[in-house]
């Protein structure tokens, strides 16, 4: 007897093996009807063995007794299996469709896919990429100067001069750290090792460089930009050999095409600038701006623009077109996934619940043809298909921008009308399929819905899944009837065996001493004992 590991294996069955009810009906008369044929043929058997002609074949008999015993209740639970599996398969492809579109048009419902943007230049140095918010149009950007960060490089110290104890303070901007100079870290290279290691670093480097006349301490800036200088103070010094003179002032330039400047403490040991604290300078559209970063992200709304030195242009300034527009690709391409994806959800509705009159008659419709949840799942759908959505004091629908719906449920795009409607209708577009009332977010609030906890799809799952668990616990009761039965059975019929036995040996015993119908026995010829 067939049965099922678990409830929830009947998920798996894959949409294509489905059972009609009418063949489930069928399969229970068809295990009907053999266990009536056995019951005849043990029957006979019995007859056979009662007069004589044969010893009854007790395991045939037993077998064939108990699945006539058992078959009607049997068929039954097969057949109420297969249907629930029928209809859970069914559901399962449903749930399958479902899932697709919702992740399908997630770029449309939350506004993601409308809200890309394509950003070029005409020249070169220049490169842009756009956000949701970016302001479409060509502008001219001019380059003057990129963004710099400071450099530093100290007199010459011997490599390995203990250069005295105290602290030092280096700050870069706003921003400063504090620093313990002791025997164990005086020299160059400790001093740039204890900036590098310290928790406190306000953004700057230390190496060191050394050269024909020594040991070099080299600070860098991690940020660009005028306001970022670096500064330096030495406290009290205890045994100084150099220690004192590393301090140094920075001041920014007085414009932004101006340099920084440095004052050192020390003028028999000073500081050299190798590199100035300046910020980026552009023009667009005649507009001046700077920046303390060559990444600039509020000159142009929703426009990140990065400058290079080869932005500046021969001369300096040549200004260059850039040019911020829609990505129609990346939105057609997802308004044609969307119709694909949909168009995909309308197959698997004639898959489970389509009507086919050339079946036969009761298999004719599908497993979930009439079902309350796959009416209430395509109703809904398909008005927010069909409806418009509220764009000012009128409606715009799929059909506006090229998205036609067919007398089958299915959608055709008209990729040309798209890419047009995208290009000089974007606003109707992004309403159309605006992240709170647009086709897309409706869409997902509703398939959210469906294949949430508690929805219908799981709502219409838990009870079949309940039930074939139950069909698995009667057959698992039957089973063990089923064996009862046999081992009852088997007693029975091996003891009527021996007696039919006894009774056919004792028959031939008599007829061989009173005669038959056709002989006389011995008793008639006299040769009795």
């Amino acid at each position: 007897m067939s049965t099922i590991s678990s409830a929830s294996s009947a998920s798996s069955v894959p949409a294509s093996a489905t059972v009609t009810s009418a063949n489930a009906i069928s399969s229970a008369a068809d295990t009907t009807a053999a266990a009536a044929s056995a019951r005849a043929s043990a029957a006979q058997s019995v007859i056979s063995g009662s007069t004589g002609n044969a010893s009854l074949d007790v395991s045939s008999l037993v077998t064939s007794l108990v699945n006539a015993k058992v078959a009607g209740q049997t068929g039954s639970l097969i057949a109420q299996q297969r249907n629930d599996n029928t209809k859970l398969s069914a559901i399962g492809a449903l749930q399958a469709g479902l899932s697709a579109l919702q992740a399908g048009i997630a770029p449309l419902s939350n506004g993601t896919a409308l809200g890309q943007f394509t950003v070029t230049a005409d020249g070169t140095g220049l490169t842009a990429s756009g956000s949701s918010s970016a302001a479409t149009g060509r502008y001219s950007v001019a380059v003057t100067q990129i963004a710099s960060a400071q450099t530093l490089s100290s007199a010459a110290f011997g490599a390995t001069t203990a250069l005295g104890t105290g602290t030092m303070n280096v700050s870069v901007g706003d921003k400063s750290m504090s620093v313990d100079i002791t025997p164990a870290n005086n020299t160059v290279s400790g001093i740039a090792s204890a900036i590098n290691s310290s928790s406190s670093n306000p953004g700057l480097s230390a190496t060191v460089v050394t050269g024909t006349d020594g040991a070099h301490l080299i600070l860098r800036s991690s940020a660009t930009g005028a306001s970022n200088t670096i500064n330096v103070s030495v406290g009290t010094v205890t045994a100084d050999a150099g220690l004192s003179s590393l301090g140094m002032t920075s001041t920014a330039g007085a414009s932004a095409a101006d340099p920084s400047s440095i004052t050192s403490v020390s003028a028999m040991s000073p500081w050299t600038q190798t590199e100035s604290a300046k910020d980026a300078m552009f023009t667009i559209d005649g507009t001046a701006g700077t920046s303390s970063s060559d990444t600039v992200t509020t000159a142009i709304q929703g426009v990140t623009l990065n400058l290079t030195a080869a932005a500046i242009g021969v001369p300096a300034g040549t200004p260059q077109t850039l040019t911020v527009a829609q990505d129609t690709t990346s939105a057609s391409s997802a308004i044609d996934n969307f119709v694909n994806l949909y168009n995909a959800l309308v197959t698997t509705y004639g898959q489970v619940a389509g009507f086919d009159s050339s079946k036969a008659k009761g298999a004719q419709g599908g497993p979930l043809l009439g079902n309350a949840m796959f009416n209430t799942i395509k109703s809904t759908l398909a008005s927010i298909v069909s409806s418009g959505v509220k764009n000012g004091s009128s409606n715009i629908s799929l059909g506006a921008i090229g998205i036609t719906l067919n007398k089958d449920a299915t959608l055709t795009a008209d990729d040309t009308k798209i890419t047009n409607e995208l290009t000089s209708n974007p606003q109707g577009v992004a309403a159309l399929f605006n992240s709170t009332t647009g086709v897309a977010a409706k869409m997902t609030k509703s398939l959210n819905g469906f294949l949430g906890e508690g929805g219908l799809i799981a709502n219409n799952q838990n009870p079949l899944n309940a039930d074939l668990k139950s069909i698995s616990t009667q057959q698992d009761t039957l089973a063990s009837y089923s064996a009862q039965l046999t081992h009852q059975y088997q007693a029975q019929f091996t003891a009527l065996n021996t007696v039919m036995a006894t009774m056919n040996k004792n028959s031939q015993y008599l007829t061989q001493l009173f005669g038959g119908a056709n002989s006389a026995g011995a008793l008639a010829k006299g040769k009795g004992g």
